[in-house]
């Protein structure tokens, strides 16, 4: 049950970059996208503290920062129109290929 409170946690941790884009393209309802923002620092936080009784730290944090990086990435390319270039998918498949190999060799 700790690797989906990970995963949990991992999702809340792209849960918080997003509100603050949000925040800053709709100016309007900034309030209200900054509290997500902290609602899902916590969330993230808590699931992750949760998911760290049983899995060892530097597995757990790896794999919740890899989650929030990668999720935060791909909702930037599909809702943002960030970049797509060679590299940056690259260097973002290394992440997941290490966050990957973190879990098998735990």
């Amino acid at each position: 049950m700790s690797w989906v409170y990970l995963i949990i946690a991992g999702i809340f941790e792209v849960g918080w970059p997003l509100g603050f884009k949000l925040a800053s393209t709709y100016t309007k309802y900034s309030v209200v996208f900054i509290g997500i923002s902290v609602i899902s620092m916590a969330l993230g936080g808590v699931f992750l503290y949760i998911a760290q009784k049983t899995i060892p730290i530097g597995t757990a944090y790896v794999i919740w920062t890899g989650v929030g990086a990668a999720g935060t990435l791909l909702i930037g390319i599909f809702f943002f129109g960030d970049s797509t270039g060679f590299w940056r998918l690259f260097f973002i498949t290394m992440i997941i290929i290490g966050v990957i190999g973190t879990k098998i060799v735990h």
